[in-house]
C-alpha cells in the first residue's frame, strides 16, 4: 500500500492498541491500589476524557485544517491567545476541583486539584502535536503518539506498583505524564505566512462545544439512568453495554487526523466529485451498518456482555439493539462533524448537537411511563438520530460552501 492508503490502517491500529492499553492502565489502577484508593484517580481519569474532548480534538482539527488550507501562519498568529485561553480553562477547572475536593477526591490536600490543571494542559499540548503532525501528513507519527501516550502511563504505573508505591497522587502524576508525548519539537514549528488569526477562538469554541456534547450523549447514559432511578445493577449494565458497543467509535477516533486532512484538502481544492463520493459512501455505510448493528445487539449483545463483563451484567435484547444502533450512528456523526468543521462551520456544529439534545429531552418526556432503562436507551438513540440529520445538513452546506469559494 502507498503511504496515503496505509494511513487509515495505521491510525486505526494505533487507536486499537491505545484503547487496549487504556483498559490495561485502568486495571492496573484498580487492582494495584484497590477500589477505594483508586477512586480519586478514577475521577481524574474522567476529567481527562472530557478535557481531551474539549481541547485535544478541537486543537488537533484546527491546526490540521489550517496547515492543509495553507493558513499555517494563522495558527502562529493565534497561538498566544489560544494558549492564554487554555491556561485560563485549566486554572478554572483547578479552582473548581479545589472547592469540591472533598466530594470529588475525598481528601483535603491540593494534590488532585493541581493534577486537574496539569492533565488539562497536557491534553491541549497533545492536541497541538497531533494537529501539527497530521497537517504535514505524518500519520505514522500520529499513530505512534496514540500508542506512546498510554504505553508510557502503563509502564510508569507498573514500575510504581513493583516498587511498592501506592500513593494515589503519584499514580495521578503517571496519568499526567502521558502528555510527555507532546515533546515533539518538529510538530511545534510553524511557518510565518499564510493568513491571519481571525476566528480561531470561535472555531475552537464551536468545535469544543460540539465534541463535549457528543461525548456526553455517547457516554452519559449511566448517569441519566441513575438520575431516573435505575438500580445499581442496571446502571452498571448500561455502562458495560455502551463501553462494548462504542468500540468501533473509539477506532474511528484514531483515524480522524487523516480524515481531517483529506476532507480539508478536497474542500480547499473544490474537489466536488470526491466530496460527493465520500458523502455517498458514508450514507450507504450508515444505512447498512445501523440495522446490522441493531440486529447484532439483539442477537449476540446480551450473551457477549455476560461473557466479557460477567454473569451479573444483564440487558434485554431490545435494549442491546437500541444501544448498538445508537453507538453505530455515533460513528457516522463524528465523521459528519469532521466534514462540517473542514468547511469552517463550528458554530453550526454546536447548534446541531444542541438540537439533538433537545430531541433527546423530548423523547425522555414522551416516554415518562416507561421503565428507566427504556427511557435512557431510547433517549440516547433519539439524540443520535437527530444529530445525524442535523450534522448531515451542516456538513452538506459546508461542502457546498467550499465549492462556491472555489468557483
Amino acid at each position: 500500500m502507498t503511504g496515503s492508503r496505509r494511513a487509515p490502517a495505521v491510525l486505526a491500529a494505533g487507536s486499537v492498541v491505545s484503547g487496549l492499553l487504556a483498559y490495561v492502565l485502568f486495571a492496573l489502577f484498580t487492582r494495584g491500589l484497590g477500589a477505594e484508593a483508586a477512586a480519586p484517580v478514577s475521577v481524574l481519569w474522567t476529567q481527562w476524557t472530557f478535557a481531551a474532548a474539549a481541547l485535544t480534538f478541537p486543537l488537533q482539527h484546527w491546526i490540521t485544517r489550517s496547515i492543509v488550507a495553507g493558513q499555517e501562519g494563522a495558527v502562529r498568529s493565534a497561538a498566544a491567545r489560544v494558549a492564554g485561553l487554555v491556561v485560563a480553562v485549566a486554572l478554572a477547572l483547578g479552582v473548581v476541583a479545589w472547592l469540591l475536593r472533598d466530594r470529588l477526591f475525598h481528601r483535603d490536600d491540593a494534590w488532585f486539584p493541581v493534577l486537574v490543571v496539569l492533565v488539562t494542559l497536557a491534553t491541549a499540548a497533545v492536541g497541538v502535536v497531533r494537529g501539527g503532525l497530521a497537517g504535514r501528513g505524518r500519520f505514522v507519527a500520529v499513530a505512534c503518539s496514540l500508542v506512546a501516550e498510554n504505553a508510557l502511563r502503563c509502564v510508569l504505573v507498573a514500575v510504581l506498583l513493583l516498587a511498592g508505591i501506592h500513593h494515589p497522587e503519584v499514580h495521578g502524576l503517571a496519568l499526567v505524564a502521558g502528555g510527555l508525548v507532546a515533546v515533539w519539537p518538529s510538530a511545534w514549528r510553524l511557518s510565518e505566512g499564510g493568513g491571519s488569526d481571525g476566528g480561531a477562538l470561535t472555531f475552537l469554541g464551536g468545535a469544543a462545544t460540539g465534541q463535549v456534547v457528543a461525548q456526553a450523549v455517547l457516554t452519559g447514559g449511566p448517569v441519566l439512568l441513575a438520575l431516573l432511578g435505575g438500580s445499581p445493577a442496571e446502571v452498571t449494565a448500561m455502562f458495560a453495554a455502551l463501553a462494548l458497543f462504542r468500540a468501533p467509535y473509539m477506532v474511528v477516533l484514531g483515524t480522524l487526523p487523516q480524515l481531517t486532512e483529506r476532507v480539508t484538502t478536497y474542500v480547499v481544492a473544490g474537489a466536488v466529485d470526491r466530496l460527493r463520493s465520500l458523502a455517498r459512501g458514508l450514507a450507504v455505510v450508515t444505512v447498512v451498518a445501523v440495522p446490522l448493528a441493531g440486529a447484532f445487539g439483539a442477537v449476540l449483545g446480551p450473551w457477549l456482555l455476560r461473557l466479557v463483563f460477567g454473569s451479573t451484567v444483564d440487558v434485554t435484547s431490545a435494549v442491546a439493539a437500541v444501544l448498538a444502533a445508537g453507538s453505530t450512528l455515533a460513528v457516522a456523526n463524528v465523521v459528519l462533524m469532521v466534514a462540517a468543521l473542514a468547511g469552517d462551520r463550528p458554530l453550526r456544529v454546536a447548534f446541531a448537537w444542541a438540537a439533538a439534545v433537545g430531541v433527546g429531552a423530548i423523547a425522555l418526556v414522551l416516554l415518562a411511563g416507561s421503565s428507566a432503562v427504556t427511557r435512557t436507551s431510547v433517549t440516547f438513540l433519539a439524540a443520535e438520530v437527530a444529530a445525524t440529520v442535523a450534522l448531515a445538513v451542516v456538513a452538506w452546506g459546508s461542502l457546498r460552501l467550499g465549492r462556491a469559494q472555489r468557483a
